[in-house]
């Protein structure tokens, strides 16, 4: 146990250097020579640190802005937060070792489903795998598994996600990438797909379906067609007017000794900055993890395809990456106020969610709707990201987890389908 549980904390968990381990096995399976196989190694690890790197950025300017918009506009509700259910599950039911062995069963299972069905899809998302491993797991054991039944159904259930969802968005990831090298690993793909298809109903169709990345500008405003730019000039009046509406009282305690109002300006260009970096990282982690997965395609899993995290796409139609997030807040703030009419719990934005989720949600509604699909989607899309958690709220605080519930559709999904389905069923036998 002593060795698997250093394999799974300190290798498994550190996306890094799993996904870099993975590319020296696919370039040591090609039979490269040594010097091949460290470059390629350790510029994947860089790609994917860079990317993480940039990540990292983004969140931290969105925490600021979360913090300043809940303030600005007196929101308050649950804000759904995965991390705080693997916490309280890890540390108050002991649960620990249980989802880190889930963790581990899940990507068992997902090789072994490659291997043998047409899901030719190797998930390496590990932090998404965390997060459903943990859902499966507590939800497994509030219906009566333990030991190694609920490792292995939670494995089981897990896996089947870590393939079945890159294949029902590998048609689209096809079209946005002109290519048929990758695949989608992020578990927010059901909300993916919910907007391609209100986007394909109500967006352009033929020669009207005018994509975002195809905007002409007037000549004073050709530098909009720069994605960092536009996004600069997007940004900073949204933060700035926020931190307006939350005061200088509030937004001195965040901005130390910077005026409050020049910090949130500074903030809106740190995001810029992490979305630069970022798919630098995507660019630099594809063209080395692309060629190495070809090994593993073609002794371990033949044909097979490594899903990615969801920044990936992201250099692929950066402006739907905007018009996505943009419209996935204001679903997400309809949704605020509009769930809690019918009884649910008022489920405040995760600009977190907004961002990741609901820009690639933008390229997929972009894609099969222009720019009406990709509005009118992205709202939609925000909505139900919403309605999904407000769901789950009444069955965590059942379970004890009380203002509690959970982000990524996926994950969501496999929660309801336990609550629903799975758990009624164990019961009744």
């Amino acid at each position: 146990m002593g060795v698997i549980n250093f394999i799974i904390e300190n290798i498994l968990t550190q996306a890094s250097v799993t996904i870099a381990l993975i590319a020296m096995l696919g370039l040591i399976l090609q039979k490269k020579s040594t010097g091949q196989v460290i470059s390629g190694s350790l510029k994947t690890m860089l790609g994917f640190m860079v990317l993480a790197a940039g990540s990292s950025i983004i969140v931290g300017s969105l925490i600021y802005f979360g913090q300043i918009f809940t303030e600005g506009f007196h929101m308050q509700g649950i804000i759904p937060s995965i991390e705080a259910i693997n916490g309280q599950a890890m540390n108050e039911l002991g649960l620990g070792r249980d989802i880190a062995l889930t963790f581990l069963a899940i990507f068992v299972f997902n090789i072994i489903i490659a291997r043998f069905t047409k899901w030719k899809y190797i998930f390496l998302t590990g932090q998404a795998i965390l997060w459903m491993a943990t859902m499966t797991t507590v939800f497994g054991y509030f219906a009566g598994l333990r030991g190694i039944a609920l490792i292995l159904v939670g494995g089981f259930i897990g896996g089947v996600f870590a393939v079945a969802m890159p294949a029902i968005a590998q048609p689209f990831v096809r079209k946005i990438t002109g290519m048929d090298d990758i695949a989608l690993g992020h578990f927010c793909t059901v909300g993916y797909v919910f907007e391609a298809g209100v986007a394909k109903l109500v967006g352009g169709k033929g020669e009207k379906k005018k994509s975002v990345e195809d905007l002409k500008l007037p000549a004073q405003f050709e530098f909009l067609q720069d994605t960092y730019l536009s996004l600069m000039v997007v940004m900073t009046p949204l933060y700035i007017i926020t931190a307006a509406f939350a005061g200088e009282e509030f937004g001195s305690t965040l901005s130390g000794n910077t005026n409050y109002l020049m910090f949130a300006f500074l903030q809106s260009i740190q995001f810029v900055v992490g979305v630069y970096v970022l798919l630098a990282g995507v660019r630099l982690l594809l063209g080395e993890i692309v060629p190495a997965f070809r090994g593993i395609a073609m002794r371990l899993v033949p044909n097979a395809k490594p899903a990615l995290d969801c920044p990936v796409l992201f250099p692929f139609s950066p402006n739907a990456v905007i018009v996505g997030f943009i419209t996935t807040t204001i679903g997400s703030i309809i949704a605020m106020f509009v769930l809690p009419v019918f009884g649910l719990a008022m489920i405040l934005p995760g600009m977190l969610t907004a961002f990741f989720a609901g820009g690639t949600a933008g390229i997929f509604g972009n894609l099969t709707g222009g720019i009406r699909g990709a509005i009118i989607g992205g709202i939609v899309h925000g909505f139900f990201i919403t309605l999904l958690p407000a769901l789950l709220v009444t069955t965590f605080n059942s379970m004890g987890f009380v203002n509690a519930t959970a982000t990524d559709v996926d994950t969501v999904t496999a929660a309801l389908l336990y609550a629903w389905l799975i758990g009624p069923l164990l019961k009744a036998f």
